[in-house]
């Protein structure tokens, strides 16, 4: 080091695993993005787990990869180990068991600790017993965070509501979309075979997707084609029987976990988001960025911030905008509805693109920033002032520009 010059500070980054999901391709984008702060931060990822890794690292991060096996209090103890040991400035943890370890292991230890919720947790936890243990424990650990990021206003809401996070410890940093990857992907040929024309979704295979309600729907709308669902998960089984009930066999296709699914979007007629509950709606936000016109769910939170620009409680109804349909959520008939409303070529394309237009302000190196920013803020004074909220900003300009000063656990 130059005598004279500052210290380096030092970052760790905390995710379960980078097996197949959302948030583990938006970590490995944020750090790809990440290649002009190295100059002022060693960086390193964390992965509690030991699992085949889906997505690359940019070989300048060193990476440690416990072998926890999904469990809590192994991964608090292994973190807490190499957080002591190594002492860095800052720690940033994605997905919610990750969160709470990052939260546990650096307590009484003096390190920033910033968490970043990727989904709804009311809506993802649901009614269970072993979920009302976890909501106790998000509601005991996320308030002791120095400061969390949300995917989504409607995350931020519900954390803040929900889960007694001061509002003042809140930001909202809206998922990346790599631009230059999927126009480069998108022009392969696809990993698996796809019919001439079909619907495309994408996204694990489990209930709160909600593929069964858009299998069901698609059969209902008899449009050509068919149906083309991308993912893996617990509910293939039940997903395939679902299929041969309805008659669909041929016309329905779960290919799995495909590497690269750009190639199979950008060939799709339209994309259909059936959720009932995300926190930012990666799959939904990048087959956007294909120019592909959507169907979506009003669920909590995303599809109304990113595609109407306003909260889900204003939107009523089947509701059609510039990029697509929303929908109410686990609504059939509606989402036959909307699928029957796009079955024409000419609106498809003028909706295909100007949803591709809408995804252009979801630039990776501005939310690479916005989270440098936010680590940057929490060093210095240990609160970044949280993105403007109530000030009069339509919702879509805060959400969209998230780099200005205003998607299992």
């Amino acid at each position: 080091m130059v005598q004279g010059s500052p210290r380096k500070k030092s970052a760790v980054f905390i995710i379960n695993s980078l097996a197949g999901g959302g948030a583990e391709r938006v970590m490995t984008t944020l750090l790809r993005a990440s290649g002009s702060w190295r100059d002022r931060y060693d960086i390193s990822l964390v992965l509690l787990d030991r699992e085949p890794g889906a997505y690359p690292v940019p070989d300048w991060i060193d990476v440690v990869q416990f072998d926890t096996r999904g469990n809590l209090v192994s991964g608090i103890r292994a973190l807490r180990r190499l957080i002591a040991a190594q002492r860095p400035d800052v720690t940033l943890s994605f997905l919610t068991r990750a969160n709470v370890a990052n939260v546990a292991a650096s307590a009484g230890l003096g390190i920033r600790c910033i968490i970043s919720e990727r989904v709804n947790s009311s809506a993802h936890f649901g009614g269970r017993l072993r979920a009302a243990a976890s909501r106790w424990l998000l509601r005991f650990t996320y308030p002791r965070a120095d400061h969390v990021v949300a995917v989504s206003y409607g995350v931020a809401d519900d954390l803040a509501r929900n889960f007694s996070v001061r509002e003042n410890r809140i930001s909202v940093i809206a998922n990346p979309v790599d631009h230059d990857l999927i126009a480069e992907c998108g022009l392969a040929d696809p990993a698996v075979p796809v019919p001439e024309d079909y619907v495309a979704a994408a996204g694990r295979l489990v209930p709160n997707k909600n593929f069964a309600m858009l299998i069901e729907a698609f059969a209902r709308s008899e449009l050509p084609g068919s149906l083309v669902i991308l993912g893996e998960g617990p509910e293939r089984a039940n997903l395939e029987a679902h299929v041969a009930r309805l008659g669909l066999e041929g016309r329905v296709h779960l290919p799995g976990f495909v590497e690269n699914p750009f190639a199979i979007l950008r060939r799709a007629s339209l994309f259909a988001l059936p959720s009932n509950a995300e926190g930012f709606p990666n799959g939904l936000v990048e087959a956007m960025a294909c120019g592909l016109p959507v169907v979506a769910t009003n669920c909590a939170s995303g599809p109304s911030e990113i595609l109407l620009g306003c909260p889900r409680e204003e939107v009523q109804g089947v509701v059609e905008c510039d990029a697509g349909i929303v929908v109410p959520t686990n609504d059939v008939a509606a989402f036959t509805k909307a699928l029957r409303m796009l079955d024409d070529p000419e609106k498809r394309k003028r909706k295909g693109d100007a949803a591709a237009e809408i995804t252009r302000a979801f630039d990776t190196a501005q939310t690479a920033n916005r989270y440098w920013e936010t680590i940057e803020t929490t060093l210095a004074v240990g609160q970044p002032s949280p993105l403007a909220r109530h000030d009069g900003m339509p919702m879509r300009q805060a959400v969209v520009a998230p780099g200005s000063s205003s998607n299992s656990n």
